[in-house]
């Protein structure tokens, strides 16, 4: 019997987090942070297979347990990581996980709006295999957003990723999508 080959979700917490807060003008509280739980189901309903969600974090002051034990209890894997405090220690991890997949079958679904890994996605296009990006799709680099072949989603709209009211959130609004009701 042949296991299903997944989609890795590559999430790159310090990305999402520090952007989430220029989006609510102060450090976000746990309650209004994304739901990986809702994030990992998505990825999985969208690609209809199974995901394995990899969560990279800087661990350089130590390992936030009740946040690590969290992540596992859904299934997603915690990547504390330490190093340096010049070295970027999540995009290096990332980077090499995106390099390794290159040579493994796999759909890869990114959670980051970073630059950084253009290229490395880059390489990754073509052979049937899927590739997306999961952010807020109006702070994702434009490296990243026009890679031919990549799928963009957005965070909050498509993975309904968030509790509560809608983040507020500046962006071009598709007219098609266009809703007077939200402003008046």
């Amino acid at each position: 019997m042949t296991q299903e080959t997944p989609a890795y979700l590559l999430i790159d917490g310090e990305n999402i987090d520090m952007t989430l807060g220029s989006i609510l003008a102060n450090r976000p509280r746990p309650e209004q942070r994304p739901r990986w739980e809702r994030v990992i189901r998505f990825v999985e309903s969208h690609w209809q297979k199974p995901a394995r969600g990899l969560f990279f974090l800087n661990a350089s002051r130590g390992l936030p347990w009740p946040f690590i034990a969290a992540l596992k209890s859904i299934g997603i894997v915690p990547i504390p990581l330490e190093g340096s405090s010049d070295q970027k220690i999540v995009d290096i991890a990332i980077l090499r996980t995106l390099e390794a997949l290159a040579t493994r079958p796999g759909d890869v679904m990114l959670v980051s709006h970073d630059h950084d890994f253009a290229q490395a996605m880059s390489a990754l296009v073509g052979g049937g295999r899927k590739l997306g990006v999961l952010a807020f799709a109006e702070f994702m680099a434009a490296e990243l957003r026009d890679l031919p072949g990549l799928e963009v989603l957005d965070l909050e709209y498509n993975a309904g990723a968030f509790d509560g009211a809608p983040l507020p959130r500046v962006r071009a609004i598709p007219i098609e999508e266009f809703d007077p009701l939200r402003y008046l």
